[in-house]
């Protein structure tokens, strides 16, 4: 089992970027795949970008391709979202979550572990 924590929300001007950060506890982060969703108010809940377990084979929803960048330090049970060129439709709460299965995944069903989430603002 994995505990995940994530932080570095806030309020942004657009244009502008944030780096979110998951901590993850125990010492088995090396053999999850990792991934960021995000979910806005009234909406369902989407994939933003996921991570191998050695971190060499990142994924990319469209929306943000290009934008951000997904990494993550094994050594320091630690993922990471870098986020740049912030519009304000990335507004959301963003969570990061863990899979314990080898394949890349995109929906959020296919994730065993999960965050409490924090608030991205991107004013306008």
């Amino acid at each position: 089992q994995v505990q995940l924590v994530e932080s570095g929300g806030g309020l942004v001007q657009a244009g502008g970027s944030l780096r979110l950060s998951c901590s993850a506890s125990g010492r088995t982060f090396s053999s999850y795949v990792m991934g960021w969703f995000r979910q806005a108010p009234g909406r369902e809940r989407e994939f933003v970008a996921a991570i191998s377990r050695s971190g060499g084979i990142p994924h990319y929803a469209d929306s943000v391709k290009g934008r951000f960048t997904i990494s993550r330090d094994n050594a320091k049970n630690t993922v990471y979202l870098q986020m740049n060129s912030l519009k304000p439709e990335d507004t959301a709460v963003y969570y990061c979550a863990a899979r314990s299965i080898l394949i890349l995944a995109t929906r959020p069903r296919e994730y065993d572990y999960w965050g409490q989430g924090t608030q991205v603002t991107v004013s306008s």
